[in-house]
């Protein structure tokens, strides 16, 4: 039994950490896990071999509660390889594309498919009960799985909103070379946040979007310590219709015509880390003009 799960990565509009209310928007950056699935012979464990570059305590567990939440009392041989994207701890949702991808590919090759929101709670779960995230970003996990912006309460693991995004913007990715830590260590410090995160998430609410993104940007710039304020005013002088931090950084990403694109990425520091040039992804999987 073969089975392949997709997803991408994707930038923030509300950050979770504050309030339990995140905004993600899904982006070209795509991910892709393979699962070959035969019955085990123990009768008591499974013995899947990962790829070496796949052997991560988040991939190990994620198969581990798959296989045991879709084929409860069945056992398992077989490979499973991860080819990612997105990189990792640079607030891109690596570890929720991945964890949602390894979920896919394991339904699809027990043809036992899930709905996207079933996939998304157990992804997010899984990195919650690892320490991976101090939310599990649900709201990560489901835009990397459906596509297009999500709006949700990562507490109740409920979706409060979700939408196609307008494919006519492109964005630009300038990707530091630092990572960040796990969420979880820096919990109290956003939670101390809260006054200015409800802000960001009502802004969100009411569909104002790059507001949402600037308020956010702010509080993850005052606890993380980053100085993007006036690259930033740059890259709306040169024509993005909205930009900010995503995730806990470093990564900062700037949504702009394609039309202002040039111009916007010219404004990133140069010699110092990457730059990309990726598409939006919709929840129907189109995708605009990418890399």
């Amino acid at each position: 039994m073969r089975g392949v799960g997709t997803t991408s990565g994707a930038v923030t509009l509300v950050n979770a950490l504050p309030t339990g209310i995140g905004c993600a928007l899904a982006v070209d950056l795509p991910v892709r896990a393979e699962i070959d699935l035969r019955p085990g012979a123990s009768l008591s464990a499974n013995r899947v071999q990962l790829e070496l570059g796949a052997d991560t305590e988040l991939v190990r567990e994620t198969l581990a509660v798959g296989l045991a939440r879709f084929a409860p009392g069945e056992t398992f041989c077989g490979e499973l390889r991860v080819h990612s994207r997105v990189p990792p701890g640079k607030g891109l949702k690596s570890s929720s594309a991945v964890g949602g991808a390894v979920l896919r590919a394991i339904a699809n090759a027990l043809r036992r498919p899930r709905p996207l929101e079933e996939l998304a709670r157990l992804a997010a779960d899984v990195a919650q009960e690892i320490g991976l995230s101090a939310t599990g970003a649900y709201d990560d996990c489901l835009a990397a799985l459906r596509g297009g912006l999500v709006l949700t309460d990562n507490t109740k693991r409920t979706v409060l909103r979700s939408a196609p995004f307008p494919l006519d913007l492109r964005v630009a990715l300038w990707i530091p070379p630092e990572t960040h830590v796990r969420s979880t260590s820096w919990l109290e410090r956003f939670r101390a946040e809260a006054a200015a995160g409800r802000a960001a998430a009502e802004a969100a609410r009411s569909g104002r979007w790059a507001d949402a993104m600037t308020a956010n940007t702010e509080l993850v710039e005052r606890v993380m310590g980053y100085d993007y304020g006036s690259l930033r005013a740059e890259l709306i002088a040169q024509g993005a219709v909205m930009c900010g931090v995503t995730g806990m950084g470093p990564a900062l990403a700037a949504l702009a015509p394609f039309s202002s694109l040039e111009g916007v990425v010219s404004r990133f520091p140069s010699g110092r880390g990457e730059i990309r040039q990726v598409a939006l992804r919709n929840a129907d999987g189109a995708a605009g003009e990418g890399e």
